[in-house]
């Protein structure tokens, strides 16, 4: 049975990871067979700053990945991401061109075409065009119109866009790496294929990707996404203030950032643990000693001492909360100001799903309930099988989304190319497709 290879790279602010998985022709879920995350060098806020350290990032990231496969890989899909982000919705109309006035594939490929006729400075690029609904004649809320009849077609489309410097510059780090592009996709638009529900999309929902140095938006009202954007604030942000609150050192406070909720959790006093064995109380009826738990002499103090930071072995867990909470709250007040302004309500009926690095932060889903008003949750990708032991988290999420991207993705050479992807600098791949598949594999 024929085996595609599948190599996604997720290149973030904090690290750069690799997945690799073989999909079978036979429907199974994707298997991984190589996996590995490295530290990332020449990468700020989501945008390339030096091109060798992230180039050189990016191969040790895929070397690594390829050894634990045992295979070479050609091509991948990437992430991008940053505050360049920017999206906007258009419409396109086209009159059906077929005389027995039914849709055909080249009729959603002009009307696509006509959506993306809008005004885009030339310093920008299109990353993505996904088409939110058809409508034939008035009648709306159509997903594939293709062999409907009628004499009018009507697409709605998003569109994500992104600065050509800041794409010319990814791809030259991952070009020089002997690797072709198959496409580039961003950040939270690939974290939603793994972690989101189709009910919660048609409800509607607000997917925040929260990584080291920014947060990536995605809102989908409808089951279509409606709204796209990132902001140059993340976790680098929360280890910052902790180093100045706690008086400790960057990479000390990134130590208690990563692993403050499990020590907590493993600080929790245990009834024998803690049992007053000295002096028993006596029970009336059966004269037998009663042994009482003693309580806990202060509870809001966490032992840290495993992590070997100098002249702290415990921390006040209200005071980690206290510096933690202000920069979220800080964060969710910048993501909702920048919804707003867009038109639109980060307070969906489906509630917030936070995903990335920074979900696992304490208490964060409560943080995020406060903030918005609605009900948050943690999104962990789900979808792949194989090694995932080392790839289950929420930071994961958008790497685990490229697989999922590039599954629905047609690979067969075709007479079209695909649109979206003639960014300059973008000559690996030689993805093509049918109009079909590629506008199907796009629709939420």
């Amino acid at each position: 049975m024929s085996k595609r290879i599948i190599t996604a790279l997720d290149v973030g602010s904090s690290k750069i990871c690799t997945i690799i998985a073989a999909v079978s022709d036979n429907g199974d879920k994707p298997q991984v067979i190589g996996e590995y995350s490295h530290k990332t060098a020449g990468v700020k806020k989501g945008v390339i700053v030096n091109i060798d350290e992230a180039t050189n990032a990016i191969a040790e990231s895929v070397a690594a990945a390829e050894r634990m496969a045992g295979i070479t890989v050609s091509s991948v899909y990437a992430t991008i991401t940053g505050k360049h982000i920017t999206s906007i919705n258009s419409k396109g109309v086209v009159a059906v061109g077929s005389t027995n006035e039914e849709i055909s594939e080249d009729d959603t490929y002009r009307a696509i075409e006509n959506a993306r006729t809008i005004s885009i400075p030339p310093s920008r690029d299109i990353l993505h065009i996904i088409p939110r609904e058809f409508i034939v004649d008035s009648q709306s809320g159509i997903k594939d119109p293709i062999g409907m009849s009628g004499t009018r077609l009507e697409v709605d489309t998003h569109i994500i866009s992104a600065t050509t410097t800041s794409l010319q510059n990814l791809v030259k780090c991952i070009q020089g790496n002997g690797l072709e592009i198959d496409d580039i996709v961003f950040t939270s638009w690939a974290s939603s294929h793994s972690v989101l529900t189709e009910t919660e999309k048609e409800l509607g929902v607000t997917l925040l990707d929260i990584g080291g140095g920014t947060t990536s938006i995605c809102i989908f009202q409808e089951g279509a996404i409606s709204y796209s954007a990132c902001v140059p604030l993340g976790g680098v942000n929360v280890t910052s203030d902790l180093a100045i609150g706690l008086q400790i050192s960057l990479e000390d406070a990134e130590k208690l950032k990563v692993n403050f909720q499990k020590l907590e959790q493993n600080d929790t006093p245990n009834f024998n643990d803690n049992l007053d064995l000295d002096t028993p109380a006596i029970n009336r009826r059966t004269k037998e000693p009663v042994i009482k738990p003693v309580e806990k002499k202060d509870k809001d103090l966490v032992n840290i001492s495993s992590l070997e930071i100098p002249d702290h072995k415990t921390v006040s867990k209200s005071m980690y909360l206290k510096i933690v909470e202000a920069r979220l709250e800080e964060l969710f007040e910048m993501v909702s100001n920048q919804v707003s302004q867009a038109g639109f309500d980060i307070a969906m009926p489906a509630g917030v799903v936070v995903t990335g690095g920074c979900a696992n932060l304490y208490d964060i889903t409560k943080i995020a309930q406060k903030a918005f008003g609605v009900p948050a949750r943690v999104g962990i990708p789900t979808g792949l099988s194989g090694m995932l032991e080392e790839i289950t988290g929420p930071e994961f999420a958008a790497c685990q989304g490229l697989i999922k991207h590039a599954m629905v993705e047609d690979v067969d050479p075709g007479p079209t190319p695909r649109p979206g992807k003639e960014f300059s600098g973008n000559k690996g791949g030689g993805v093509f497709g049918k109009i079909r598949d590629w506008f199907k594999s796009l629709m939420p």
